[in-house]
């Protein structure tokens, strides 16, 4: 063989090897190392403990054990790891999780990700790995947004869905004059600019609004200040969650504010939060919700496996990341490989039917998970039939309506 015919078949040869090496973005081969890695990044010690957690790591692995059971030999994804880590809900923790499961612990996708915080940064950390994040847990819109990157996807719920059922419903009904009180981060930010807007744009005014810390576990300053404002606010429209949701909620009770005519209304409110209070503390509120485990009997039936593997009922959250994870796993079922832009290209603009929704659409302009969602209530305790059966639907908000228009800063 001559030296320039040899040098051909080197170059060949390292051109084939190179191309099933896999790499940042999954390589050329079917699967990147031979297995495709969930991570689900959360909660597990704090405020949002409860609505994710570690329970969205048992939903994760519901979706891999359907997944495997429905394609069987024929998967693509044939081995498959879940593992998890704790942000503590704070930006630079998350940062650091984020590189640390993408890098040493080879995750092809990371999920959940609850508080806006930690999950603006993580999406920073996708867009530079060029690794799958799936966002379940946090509201921000800056996530379809001025920082989107075609690596993330915002899948559940966002702050103008939560606004524009409850802000505008209840202003609709005649509670005009609003006093919000928010904590004081991204989530909390972005829950305020859209709930007052939503409030504004129905008719109503927001009195005032006040930052508080987060997390925090006494907000007696804000709900003493309440009944005293001028003009008097018709409604407390408390953008807490999780834990500080129940820590303000117990207050507002304490003080007695509905007696003093300052009615609830909560921006994001989940299962477990009335769970924790009961729903007496609750009773008559309502709230914007994308998922409920009672909702039809295709929910219900879901739920029943949750709860004989964690004991409790799921939240939407933990709905969402079942979903989550098995539309990731049948975009790789799809597409035959694990690489992030064949992933990418296999989720954009799918149409999701699955126990989470029946009319979810994956934006293929911002990344954004389009459904229908929910204005619900809270059932007095007298109403309720058996455990955790706190909600009541009142309306369906279309897909269409339920969501904003994608935003131009959106750059993918």
């Amino acid at each position: 063989m001559t030296l320039v015919r040899r040098s051909a078949a080197l170059a060949t040869a390292g051109a084939l090897l190179a191309g099933c090496a896999g790499g940042p973005g999954g390589g050329g081969g079917k699967i990147s190392d031979g297995k495709v890695v969930l991570a689900v990044l959360t909660d597990e010690s704090g405020v949002y403990a409860d609505l994710s957690g570690k329970n969205a790591v048992e939903a994760v692995k519901m979706a891999v054990a359907d997944y495997k059971a429905k394609y069987g030999g024929k998967a693509v994804a044939k081995k498959i790891e879940v593992v998890d880590a704790d942000h503590q809900n704070k930006p630079d923790i998350a940062n650091s999780k984020a590189q640390e499961l993408y890098d040493r612990q080879k995750a092809d996708l990371i999920v959940d990700v609850p508080t806006s915080s930690a999950a603006l940064a993580v999406a920073t950390v996708a867009k530079n790995k060029k690794k799958l994040f799936i966002d379940v847990g946090a509201a921000s819109t800056a996530l379809e947004g001025k920082q989107c990157n075609k690596y993330t996807f915002h899948y559940g719920y966002n702050s103008y869905m939560l606004a524009h059922g409850t802000g505008s419903e209840v202003t609709k009904d005649g509670s005009k004059n609003w006093y919000i009180v928010y904590p004081d981060y991204a989530f909390g930010q972005d829950m305020q600019k859209t709930f007052s807007s939503a409030v504004t744009e129905t008719g109503g005014t927001v009195v005032k609004s006040d930052p508080t810390p987060f997390p925090n576990d006494n907000f007696s300053t804000f709900l003493l200040k309440a009944p005293g404002l001028k003009p008097k606010p018709q409604v407390l429209g408390a953008m807490q969650a999780g834990g500080d949701l129940v820590n303000l909620v117990k207050q507002y009770n304490e003080y007695k504010l509905r007696d003093k005519g300052v009615g609830l209304a909560t921006g994001l409110m989940f299962l477990t939060d009335i769970h924790s209070l009961g729903p007496d503390a609750l009773a008559g509120t309502r709230f914007t919700d994308f998922w409920y485990w009672n909702a039809n009997q295709g929910n219900r039936a879901w739920a029943d496996k949750f709860q004989a593997k964690t004991g409790k009922r799921p939240t939407a959250v933990h709905a969402a990341d079942y979903s989550a994870a098995m539309q990731y796993l049948e975009a790789v079922q799809r597409g035959g490989t694990d690489k992030s832009g064949d992933v990418v290209k296999q989720l954009e603009g799918h149409q999701v039917n699955d126990v989470f929704t029946a009319t979810g659409t994956i934006r293929p302009q911002d990344h954004l998970l389009v459904h229908d969602a929910y204005i619900a209530q809270v059932k007095p305790g007298s109403e309720v039939k058996e455990p955790w059966d706190y909600e009541k639907i009142l309306k369906t908000i279309p897909a269409a309506q339920a969501f904003q228009q994608p935003d131009p800063s959106c750059k993918l």
